[in-house]
C-alpha cells in the first residue's frame, strides 16, 4: 500500500504513485506514513494491515480513516530493517478495525528475532486469547494535548465531549497532563539523527532526488552536535522517567489521536493550527510523537466522527511493556463506545466514494 517516501510525513503522498485519499473525502489526507494500510482496512479491502510509526505513523492515519492501529512497546514486533539497531522509537505494529483483529495479527508478528536486538518482550508462539479489562476498577487519566502539542480548539472541543461519554464507566477519572516539558527540543535533535543515520549517505549523493521531508530532516540533523545528542538522550531519559512515574497514580492515560481534522492532501503538511506558527512540518502530530519519545505502548480507537462529519480517534495509553494490558483496556473501551452512535466506528459511504472516484479521474 502507499506510503510517503520513505515513511517520512503524516501526509500520504510521494512523486511514483502520487496521493492517497481518505476514505471519507478523496480530496482529504488519510494521514501517513501508514495511510495505504488504513485505507484499505476502512474501506474492506484487507481485514489486517501492517504498519510503521516512528512519530504517530499508524496512529495518525489510523484516526483520520476511523480504523485500529497499535503502537507496540519497542521489542513486541522486530524490525531487522533499520539503519540503527539500538534506535527503539521506530516501532513495527498492526493495524486492523477492531481491537481483536489488531491483537491476532500481534500473535503473528510478535517475536523474537536474531537481527533485532530489542526483540525481547514477547515470547514466541501463540499467547492467550485477550480479555477485556474491567473499566470500573481502572484509573483514568484524561490529557487534551498532552502539556505541550498545539490542538485545533475545535478538536478540544469533540475531545472533551466524546471523555464525558466515557468517563462514568471508569473508577475514577481526573484530567492529567505528563510532564513534557523541553520534550520538542529533545525530538528534534533525536529525530535529526535517526534521519542522519537512515539518509545521511543519500543526502550526499542523491540530494536532487529526495523529497522535502527528508532533507529538511536531515539537513537539521546535521546541525547538531554531538554534545546536543548527548543531552537529548539523556532528557529523553528523564522524560521517560516522569512519564512513567504517572501511572503509579493512574492505569491508563487517553488523548486525542490527531490534532486537527483531515486536511486537504495537495498540502503536504500544516505549518500552522488555529493562527499559531509551526516550527517544522512535525509540529502539528506532536500529540503522537510525544508518546513515541517516552516509548509507550498506544492504541488508536475510533470515536465516531468530529464537527466536520470526519473519523475521530483517540489514544489509549500505558507505559512502556504494558502492551497486553493496553490491549485489553482498549478492548473493553471499545465495546463501551460501541454503545453510542456519536461515539461508535464510522463506515465509509462506498458507492459515494465510487462516484467521487470516476468524477476525479483524468
Amino acid at each position: 500500500t502507499n506510503t510517503p517516501e520513505f515513511g517520512a510525513g503524516s501526509n500520504t503522498t510521494n512523486l511514483v504513485y502520487g496521493a492517497t485519499g481518505n476514505p471519507f473525502d478523496p480530496t482529504l489526507t488519510c494521514g501517513g506514513s501508514s495511510g495505504g494500510s488504513a485505507v484499505a482496512l476502512a474501506t474492506g479491502m484487507v481485514p489486517l494491515a501492517t504498519g510503521s510509526d516512528y512519530g504517530g505513523s499508524l496512529r495518525t492515519p489510523a484516526s483520520f480513516c476511523g480504523v485500529v492501529g497499535f503502537r507496540p512497546s519497542p521489542g513486541v514486533v522486530p524490525c531487522a530493517a533499520r539503519a540503527s539497531a539500538f534506535m527503539p522509537m521506530y516501532v513495527l505494529g498492526p493495524m486492523a478495525r477492531t481491537v481483536a483483529d489488531v491483537h491476532l495479527l500481534l500473535e503473528a508478528e510478535g517475536a523474537p528475532h536474531r537481527l533485532d536486538p530489542l526483540s525481547s518482550l514477547r515470547p514466541a508462539g501463540p499467547v492467550a486469547p485477550l480479555a477485556p479489562a474491567d473499566l470500573s476498577r481502572l484509573r483514568v487519566g484524561i490529557s487534551a494535548d498532552l502539556g505541550c502539542a498545539p490542538l485545533d480548539r475545535a478538536i478540544r472541543t469533540v475531545f472533551h465531549e466524546r471523555t464525558d461519554l466515557i468517563r462514568p464507566a471508569f473508577r475514577t477519572a481526573e484530567d492529567r497532563d505528563p510532564d513534557f516539558a523541553r520534550i520538542e527540543e529533545a525530538f528534534e535533535i533525536l529525530r535529526g539523527l535517526y534521519c542522519v543515520e537512515e539518509h545521511g549517505e543519500r543526502l550526499k549523493t542523491h540530494r536532487d532526488l529526495l523529497g522535502r521531508n527528508v532533507v529538511d530532516n536531515t539537513e537539521r540533523g546535521l546541525r547538531h552536535t554531538i554534545y546536543d545528542v548527548a543531552w537529548a538522550k539523556a532528557e529523553q531519559t528523564r522524560l521517560f522517567h516522569r512519564f512513567n512515574a504517572l501511572f503509579d497514580e493512574i492505569d491508563v492515560l487517553i488523548a486525542p489521536a490527531t490534532a486537527v481534522s483531515p486536511f486537504p492532501h495537495a498540502r503536504l503538511f500544516l505549518d500552522e493550527i488555529d493562527g499559531r506558527k509551526l516550527a517544522t512540518y512535525m509540529s502539528w502530530y506532536t500529540i503522537t510523537w510525544a508518546l513515541s519519545m517516552v516509548l509507550a505502548s498506544v492504541v488508536v480507537l475510533p470515536a465516531g466522527r468530529d464537527h466536520k462529519g470526519l473519523p475521530f480517534g483517540i489514544q489509549v495509553v500505558g507505559p512502556y511493556g504494558s502492551d497486553e494490558r493496553t490491549l485489553a483496556i482498549a478492548l473493553a473501551l471499545e465495546a463501551e463506545l460501541a454503545r453510542n452512535e456519536k461515539t461508535r466506528r464510522p463506515s465509509p459511504d462506498l458507492d459515494w466514494l465510487a462516484r467521487q472516484s470516476r468524477r476525479m479521474s483524468p
